[in-house]
């Protein structure tokens, strides 16, 4: 449909170090969802602190990393979960996207996690996935748990600054990583097994969501579909597509303008916009344990955890 874009090449920024590769520990997640597939490692969720650190999660073997600038890596954090997303309050704070056990709080100093929101009406989570805060401080994340085309019942929730928890989608097909427009009035959500991404109309006032479309058909990979996303100062969107080894960018009316291809393995699952101008792209490939870098000419768009007026999350 459209002509193959430019491609941006990335390179090996660093690599999970050789100690705290967890070659011959099992797990859930390695027996089930990765049919008993040798792994270290497989990382999620990057995410930068005010200090230049950079936060990574590992699924596996329930494990949050940190990369400091000079690219040491640490454990933060391990403990019975298995951590999937993860984003950094305006206030310090690190929320966790647990797919055992619901939305976490990390406390990096005790290096240790607590719940903070664990069930929907009583019912605990499917297993949600990913997480985003707006600028007023409310976050939005993704209940995906094991749904696909075969059962489309994933969800997508709004935790209000209020404390009140909004159902905004209940019929998604996997839905993954996630992100608002630059005008908060849109909500893009990638649906991994449907290779799409659909944009979600956000009514006004808590209204609810108005009719919800397909925003970008993807096509290809053996692994599934479209998993982290992300937003540029000019609107364009960067798709991860794990399987095809890419990250797609494309501009805010859906047309390709960017491939970045992975120097490394073909699982690149995540991204986050660094560097002093925010004019870098850092990308997960979990396979491997590396993360990524790629010079983008777009300016990435400023997290909450990073930007100025505080928005208070109920507690």
């Amino acid at each position: 449909m459209f002509a193959a874009p430019p491609n941006i090449e990335a390179q090996i920024w660093s690599q999970v170090p050789d100690e705290l590769q967890l070659w011959d520990r099992e797990s859930e997640f390695v027996r089930v969802k990765r049919q008993g597939q040798k792994l270290g490692s497989f990382l999620e969720g990057p995410c930068f602190d005010l200090a230049g650190n950079l936060y990574v999660v590992d699924i596996a073997f329930g494990r949050i990393l940190r990369v400091d600038p000079d690219k040491r890596w640490t454990v933060v954090a391990e403990y019975d979960g298995e951590p999937n997303g993860l984003k950094i309050h305006q206030d310090g704070r690190i929320f966790v996207a647990d797919h055992k056990l619901g939305i976490l709080l990390l406390d990096p100093e005790q290096r240790s996690v607590r719940p903070f929101l664990t069930r929907y009406r009583f019912e605990p989570f499917k297993g949600v996935n990913d997480l985003f805060f707006a600028a007023n401080g409310d976050l939005y994340f993704t209940d995906q748990g094991s749904t696909g085309l075969q059962d489309p019942t994933g969800r997508v929730f709004r935790l209000r600054t209020t404390g009140e928890l909004d159902l905004l989608i209940a019929n998604g097909p996997s839905p993954n990583g996630l992100v608002l427009n630059l005008e908060e009035k849109t909500l893009y959500v990638c649906m991994t097994r449907a290779n799409s991404v659909w944009r979600v109309p956000l009514l006004p006032n808590y209204g609810g969501v108005d009719k919800v479309g397909a925003m970008l058909q993807l096509s290809g990979s053996y692994s599934g579909g479209p998993d982290g996303i992300a937003i540029d100062e000019d609107g364009n969107l960067y798709v991860c597509h794990p399987g095809l080894g890419s990250v797609w960018v494309f501009d805010r009316f859906g047309e390709p303008i960017y491939r970045i291809k992975s120097p490394a393995g073909r699982s690149t699952t995540n991204l986050a916009f660094g560097g002093k101008d925010r004019k870098t792209l850092f990308i997960t490939e979990s396979s491997t344990g590396s993360i990524l870098t790629a010079p983008i000419p777009h300016v990435g768009r400023q997290m909450y955890s990073h930007s100025e007026k505080p928005g208070a999350i109920a507690h």
